[in-house]
């Protein structure tokens, strides 16, 4: 276990952690379960990956709401079929990716099942009062912008859930589409910046897809939204992999998940704001795809003409 902050007064080992505040700040608080079967297969990827995608989940939330992450309590719920090596590989997943953005581990709690694996993590950022990003701050006429690419997690993870069929020769751009869905990368940076700098009025994580991050941005700020299709940046190999199961690419990367990319309402003024920190991340693009409109309808503008915006991932489908 690394060493603990000096800000940790009171870390793992006593009945609950002691932390001294960010002077100047909020507290920034997000929490997030992974069930085996309905969140991961173990199949489809190392201990270590879950222990990596469960931190990183946390860290788009925090990242979105343009935090600065500290600190994430670990709660791990363990069927007794879970190898030990299992574990240890869980937690130095986790850990791995802590250390790369200066997050401790102050505590957390284990306890037994007889049911699936069970990983939950609650996590702590700090941000200054007027830098805080939220999802209702949007206007008519604020650009969109999103950042990286879409759709490379949702291909990897159709992958994994149907039989190879693949050619040899599609074998790598494939398998770098699973290596994002395993270990996806929070745009925590990023989001940082964003709100530092006030760039965004609103902001949201795309951890359930473009489309469902889309509609709830557009309800919480009580706006439309108007989405130029050729202009979404969808992964080009996940682009390829579509294409070859004769699906969409578009429509499957708005209805994927697990991008955990953002989505920014941005003023038109600021555009120039924006591209100084887009400077900043040669490597990962920042895209203009659309606009919030006063209209409250959802449009995706396509080659073909204006249709609805599909659906996103929903949590609870009703019957």
């Amino acid at each position: 276990m690394p060493p603990q902050p000096d800000w940790v007064a009171v870390g793992i080992g006593d009945d609950a952690a002691v932390v001294e505040p960010a002077r100047g700040t909020l507290d920034v608080v997000t929490t997030d379960t992974l069930v085996e079967g309905v969140h991961f297969d173990r199949a489809f990827g190392s201990a270590a990956d879950i222990g990596h995608k469960a931190l990183a989940v946390n860290l788009s939330d925090l990242a979105a709401m343009g935090a600065t992450p500290r600190s994430v309590v670990l709660s791990l719920v363990l069927p007794p079929t879970l190898p030990t090596s299992d574990l240890d590989q869980l937690i130095e997943g986790l850990l791995t990716l802590a250390s790369s953005h200066d997050v401790a581990l102050i505590g957390g709690n284990i306890t037994r099942t007889e049911g699936p694996l069970v990983v939950g993590l609650t996590a702590y950022g700090a941000v200054r009062r007027r830098r805080v990003l939220t999802r209702d701050g949007g206007r008519p006429g604020d650009e969109l912008w999103v950042t990286g690419w879409l759709g490379a997690a949702a291909a990897g993870l159709a992958r994994l859930r149907t039989p190879p069929r693949v050619k040899a020769e599609d074998k790598e751009t494939i398998a770098a589409c699973i290596a994002q869905y395993r270990r996806p990368n929070p745009r925590v940076r990023i989001g940082t910046l964003l709100g530092r700098n006030r760039v965004a009025r609103a902001a949201i994580d795309l951890s359930d897809g473009l489309a469902d991050g889309l509609s709830q941005l557009a309800r919480a700020s009580r706006v439309g939204v108007v989405v130029e299709g050729p202009a979404v940046p969808v992964h080009e190999d996940a682009a390829r992999w579509f294409i070859a199961q004769g699906q969409d690419p578009l429509i499957a990367a708005l209805a994927g998940g697990d991008d955990y990319e953002i989505l920014l309402a941005v003023p038109r003024t600021y555009r120039r704001r924006l591209a100084v920190i887009a400077r900043l991340f040669r490597g990962i693009p920042l895209t203009r795809i659309g606009t919030l409109t006063s209209s409250l309808t959802l449009v995706l503008n396509t080659p073909q003409g204006p249709e609805t915006l599909p659906t996103g991932y929903a949590h609870f489908a009703s019957s």
